[in-house]
């Protein structure tokens, strides 16, 4: 299993910036969600590469389930 790693950068105006390494898919939304609650509002976020490569093969693997049944 590959290192999992969030990291956080703090501004000078108190803005935190938190970005997960070695987490694919919607995982990576579980494993911030509890020190994002505390943190505050999320303003913006941006998914990484690894974020959509999971996603598109669960719904390939879900569409090819679907399929069978036809």
């Amino acid at each position: 299993m590959p290192q999992q790693t969030i990291k956080y950068t703090i501004s000078q105006d108190g803005t935190v910036a938190e970005e997960v390494i070695g987490v694919k898919g919607t995982q990576c939304l579980d494993l911030t969600e509890k020190i994002e609650d505390r943190l505050g509002v999320v303003q913006w976020r941006k998914e990484t590469e690894e974020y959509w490569q999971q996603l598109d093969e669960e719904m390939i693997e879900e569409f090819t389930h679907d399929s069978e049944g036809c």
